[in-house]
C-alpha cells in the first residue's frame, strides 16, 4: 500500500510530534517532574501515535475502495486492513 503525498505529509507531522512529545517526557523524567504530568505527556503521545496509525489505514480503505471500483485488485485485502485496525484499538 502506497500512502498519497497529503496523507503521508500529515502522517509525517504527527510522527514527529510525537517524537518531540517523547523527547519532552524523557526530559520531565530526568528532572523529576510529576508523575501525573508525565502520564499526561504520554497519553499524548499515545493518541499522536494512534492518529497517525489510523491516518495510514484509513489511506489503505480508500485505496481498497477506490481499486475496487476501478476493477483492480487491491493490494490489501478488507481483511487485512481489518487486522491492522484492530492491532491499534
Amino acid at each position: 500500500m502506497e500512502i498519497d503525498g497529503e496523507a503521508l505529509g500529515d502522517v509525517i507531522k504527527r510522527l514527529r510530534r510525537a517524537e518531540g512529545q517523547i523527547r519532552g517526557v524523557i526530559a520531565m523524567l530526568e528532572e523529576g517532574r510529576d508523575c501525573a504530568d508525565v502520564v499526561t505527556q504520554l497519553a499524548a503521545v499515545s493518541r499522536a501515535l494512534d492518529r497517525a496509525g489510523f491516518k495510514i489505514i484509513a489511506t489503505g480503505l480508500r485505496q481498497c475502495v477506490t481499486d475496487q471500483e476501478s476493477g483492480k485488485q487491491p493490494q490489501l485485502d478488507i481483511a487485512q486492513l481489518e487486522k491492522l485496525f484492530l492491532s491499534l484499538a
